[in-house]
This record gives structure tokens, sequence and C-alpha cells, in this order.
């Protein structure tokens, strides 16, 4: 997330976690999928791009080593704050803060929407350094015919075809496993992407 992003994020914080923040605000479904995802793996998850926490202790709840990990300091402080028992550390997606092939999942839900497609290949990439051999990653992003900037309410950010996002995984050596959409009235199109690392 470049310093445009995550200072657009800081100042909207607050509200933001006001509107978003609590796992209540999510889709049933997608817990479910998070739930059976998260339930397939073993070792430590990071929540890559955690916002105010929600997700990331979500998987702490149900007994899964999470940390969540975001570039926006206030993110990090309400995380800390709202979830004492859960791990949050301040890091980017570029650089997320584990030695190589260290983590059983990666949790990246929205994470990428503001990633310029110009620099997603580098995110990608540095999911796949971190994933042990058999780790998953899920993916969650808005899906739409082309990759298409369009204007969130925050910030710029993409919409992305599944099966263009799905090359993009592979390209970055993951192989992906399943994928998923849903489009309900009045809101964009959702899509999501399990994938995992090769096993030697």
């Amino acid at each position: 997330m470049s310093s445009g992003i995550s200072a657009a994020y800081s100042s909207r914080a607050a509200e933001y976690t006001s509107l978003f923040g609590s796992i209540s605000s999510t889709h049933t479904d997608d817990r479910a999928l998070v739930q059976d995802w998260a339930g397939s793996l073993d070792g430590k998850i990071i929540d890559a791009g955690c916002g105010p926490g929600q997700w990331t202790h979500f998987l702490h709840s149900l007994g899964l080593d999470a940390e969540g990990v975001d570039l926006v300091p206030e993110f990090i402080a309400t995380g800390r704050k709202r979830y004492p028992d859960v791990r949050f550390t301040q890091g980017s997606l570029e650089q997320l803060p584990t030695p190589d092939q260290s983590l059983a999942g990666i949790l990246a839900w929205y994470s990428v929407i503001h990633t310029p497609p110009g620099d997603i290949d580098e995110v990608l990439g540095e999911f796949a350094r971190c994933l042990m051999p058999g780790g998953g990653i899920l993916l969650g992003f808005f899906e739409g015919d082309a990759v298409e900037e369009f204007p969130h309410a925050v910030a710029p950010a993409y919409f992305w075809p599944l099966e263009e996002m799905s090359v993009r995984l592979q390209n970055a050596g993951l192989i992906v496993v399943s994928t998923h959409f849903r489009a309900d009235p009045g809101v964009r199109p959702h899509a999501a992407i399990v994938a995992r690392q090769a096993k030697p």
C-alpha cells in the first residue's frame, strides 16, 4: 500500500472501524469460507492488510495462531486495544514481517484492492515467498469484467476478473484450488480465490 493510500485510511480510520470493523458486518458466506479455509491449515496465519483486526480476531477465536499486519498505524492501535490477546504488527504487503516459507496461511481479504495492476505481481510474489510448502492463501477482492479502476470511498481501487487474478496467482508460483463469486443487489460483485504453495 502506498503512503498515499495509508494516509487516506489513517484520516478515516475511526469511520472505517465504525462501519466495517466488526465481524458481524461481514457476509455469513465469507465467514464460512474463511473458517473452512483456515481449518485446513496447520501453523501461523497472517491477516495481511488486517485493518482494525476483526478478521484476525475471528481467526484467533477459532484457536488459530493468527497475526494481523497493516501499514496504517491507527488500525494497528485499534486492533491492539480491541483485541489485546491478538498480535498486531505494522508492515506492508510488499514486505511482510516474516521469514521465507514460514507461514501456513495468508488471509488477504480486500487488502490488494488498492494495489495498482502494475504492482500486483510484487505483492503476490511476496505472499508466495512467505508461504511454507503446502501453505494456503485466501484472497478476497472486487470482481469485474476487466481490470479497471473505480472510485472507492477511501481511495482509488480496482476490479479484477476472477480469471485474471487466478493467472496472476499462478504466475507467482501458487496453485489455484477454488474460486468463489457472489453478486448481491446494491453492492459490487465479490470474488475470492483459494490457492496454495506447491509441496516438494
